[in-house]
């Protein structure tokens, strides 16, 4: 009843000055999409780009320079101290992409200014292929978004469970679809990349080796070399669950496939492990899907297909705890950079009938509220 007579309306105001941190492997797409979601939300906006491209940070500070000025959004370029110097200013919100290892220094810094954040962040994303899935088709989608970007995409799939009867022709049509994209020789095809540096070429080599010592079957892929930063695409099998590629986030060109026979059992696993950014499953059998989807959390998923949803303009994109907090792209992106102002008119409002003294009549209209109206 208090309401009545009263007109109410959010205004969304943008949440002020912007810092923007982008990493290195989508430099050009994860520094300017955030800044569009910033803009749209009137917000004005510094950026820092990732020191490991340091060709495209070059080209984004030219670029940033002619358009703007620089009260509206300037780039700063250099290594992880210019972050951490950027990172104890006051910044009204943070919006960061890159590591969960990251993102937690990134968030512990923004609390001490009490500083909103995005943090789209990582993991490991599963993928469940069940025993009525069109291996063919799961097969060529999944290698297309394993091996872009020669694995170095947030939402690639990290690690693969078959079911142990669709097994032997997934690896099959895994092997066909990759020579498809990359001829038979990878290491010649002009549309494989290469790991972004020897630090992180090291550190997958490191994941693919240790697996192989502790048992796991190479059964395409394998070969690298370090002075080319080339890593072949590489499928494992009999995968030890102890080993490095399956404890860290891989970011490199190396799957490591599961035999299941038990849906529940990599349901359980996946619910073992912190929430992933994405999460992928292949079935015809709509009872398998629904259960996957309502037994599992993650940050965004695709049925029978890979990686297109961040293409999606109309989905929100973002993690979910360890794997992100808050979302980006197109109305999402608007509202991570706007403030939500609740806004309340009165201009007859029956307010005042329930202020004390209460009287047996305001009691009365007390009452009839809570009746009526609650």
């Amino acid at each position: 009843m208090a309401l009545l007579g009263t007109q109410a309306r959010i205004r969304y105001e943008p949440k002020g000055v912007s810092l923007i941190i982008s990493p290195w492997n989508y430099p050009i797409n994860l520094t300017l999409g955030p800044l569009a979601s910033a803009i749209g939300a009137g917000c004005t906006a510094i950026l820092k780009p990732s020191e490991m491209t340091p060709n495209c940070s070059a080209v984004l500070a030219e670029l940033v320079a002619a358009v703007f000025a620089p009260d509206e959004v300037a780039l700063f370029e250099g290594d992880a101290g210019v972050s951490t110097e950027l990172l104890a200013l006051p910044f009204d919100h943070i919006f960061f992409t890159g590591s969960p290892a990251v993102g937690k220094i990134v968030m512990a810094a923004a609390a001490k200014n009490l500083t909103s954040v995005t943090l789209e962040l990582g993991g490991k994303s599963p993928v469940i292929v069940d025993e009525t899935a069109d291996v063919k088709k799961a097969a060529s989608s999944i290698m297309w978004g394993k091996f872009l970007n020669v694995g170095q995409t947030c939402i690639a799939p990290d690690y693969l469970y078959v079911h142990e009867r669709a097994m032997p022709a997934f690896l099959e049509s895994a092997k066909a679809a990759i020579a498809k994209m990359y001829g038979a020789d990878a290491a010649k095809s002009a549309d494989y990349c290469r790991i972004v540096n020897e630090r992180h070429f090291g550190r997958v080599k490191r994941i693919l080796d240790d697996a192989t010592a502790k048992g796991a079957n190479v059964v395409l892929g394998g070969a690298a070399n370090v002075a080319d930063r080339f890593m072949a695409p590489t499928l494992l099998t009999n995968v030890s669950r102890d080993s490095l590629v399956m404890q860290e986030e891989i970011f490199g060109p190396v799957l490591p496939i599961l035999a299941f026979t038990d849906l529940a059992d990599v349901i359980g696993h996946i619910n073992a492990e912190p929430k992933p950014l994405a999460l992928y499953v292949f079935s015809k059998d709509n009872a398998a899907i629904e259960r996957v989807l309502s037994q599992t959390s993650a940050g965004g998923s695709c049925v029978n297909m890979t990686v297109l949803h961040f293409s999606h303009a109309n989905l929100p994109f973002g993690g979910v705890n360890n794997s992100g907090i808050g979302s980006s792209h197109g109305l999402f992106g608007f509202k991570a950079f706007s403030h939500e102002r609740a806004v309340l008119r009165e201009q007859m409002s029956a307010a005042a009938m329930l202020a004390p003294p209460y009287t047996a009549k305001v009691k009365t209209l007390i009452g009839l509220t809570m009746k009526y109206f609650t």
